[in-house]
C-alpha cells in the first residue's frame, strides 16, 4: 500500500493510499491511528474508491502537538485539497469535529460531495463528555484538546448547520457517549442530516464494526458521487 506524507511546516502528515477512483478520506478518532482504517479501506477499494487514511498531528506516525482542535482542522483542509474533487470525507469523533471546523471555509466545502461523522456531533453535552472520558481514562493525555474542542462547540455546531452538503451520521450502541437527545437536537438543527446506528458498536465504530461501517460508507459515497455528477 502506498505510503503518503503531506509535510505543513514542520510537521509531517503519514498517511496510507489504497485502490482508484474518488477519494474518501478517512480520519480516525482521537488516541487511534490510521490502522484501524485498515480493514475498512480494503472493502472500499473493492468497490472502486481510493481510500486515503491519516494519522492525525500528535497520533501514530505524524508529527507534532495535537493540543488544540484548529491546527487539526487546518490539516484536514490541506488533505482534502491535495485530492482531486469531489472528495467523501468520513470523520471519526476527533476527525469528525476536525473536518466540521475545515468546512467552515467554503473553498472547502466546495471541493467535499458528502461527510460521514461517525459517533460524534459538535455539540455534545460538556460534563458528561468529561465524565465518560475520564471513566476509560482517556481525559489525561489530552486534557487541552478536549477543552479546547468543548470551548469551540458552538462555533462548531454553527458550522455544521450552514453546510451546503448532504451529511450523514453513524451511531453507535448503547455503550456510545452519544445521548438520542444529542442526536434529536443535532437532527433538528440540520434537516437533511440522515442517521443510521450500528447497535453492536461503541463509541469506535470502525474498530467494533468495521465491516458494517464500511459497506455503510460504500453505499453512501456511491450515492453521493453520483448525484455530484449528475
Amino acid at each position: 500500500m502506498p505510503e503518503v506524507t503531506l509535510t505543513r511546516g514542520d510537521v509531517q502528515l503519514r498517511g496510507t493510499a489504497t485502490g482508484n477512483g474518488p477519494t474518501v478520506l478517512l480520519l480516525h478518532a482521537g488516541g487511534e491511528d490510521r490502522s484501524v482504517w485498515t480493514p475498512i479501506a480494503a472493502i472500499l477499494t473493492k468497490h472502486q474508491l481510493r481510500t486515503l487514511a491519516f494519522d492525525l498531528r500528535g497520533h501514530g506516525a505524524s508529527t507534532g502537538q495535537a493540543n488544540t482542535l484548529q491546527p487539526i482542522a487546518d490539516d484536514v483542509t490541506a488533505m482534502i485539497h491535495n485530492e482531486p474533487p469531489p472528495v467523501i470525507v468520513v470523520g471519526a469523533s476527533l476527525g469528525g469535529l476536525a473536518t466540521i471546523a475545515a468546512l467552515a471555509n467554503p473553498p472547502t466545502t466546495q471541493a467535499v460531495a458528502g461527510l460521514i461523522l461517525v459517533d460524534v456531533v459538535p455539540n455534545p453535552d460538556p460534563a458528561r463528555v468529561r465524565t465518560w472520558l475520564d471513566d476509560r481514562g482517556l481525559r489525561d493525555h489530552r486534557t487541552d484538546l478536549v477543552e479546547d474542542i468543548l470551548n469551540h462547540s458552538h462555533e462548531l455546531l454553527t458550522t455544521a448547520t450552514k453546510l451546503d452538503l448532504p451529511v450523514l451520521l453513524v451511531r453507535g450502541g448503547p455503550t456510545s457517549p452519544l445521548t438520542d437527545a444529542e442526536v434529536h437536537r443535532f437532527h433538528a438543527l440540520i434537516p437533511t442530516l440522515t442517521i443510521t446506528q450500528i447497535p453492536t458498536a461503541g463509541h469506535l465504530i470502525a474498530h467494533d464494526a468495521p465491516d458494517q461501517l464500511a459497506h455503510i460508507i460504500t453505499n453512501q459515497a456511491s450515492a453521493w458521487l453520483t448525484e455530484h455528477s449528475t
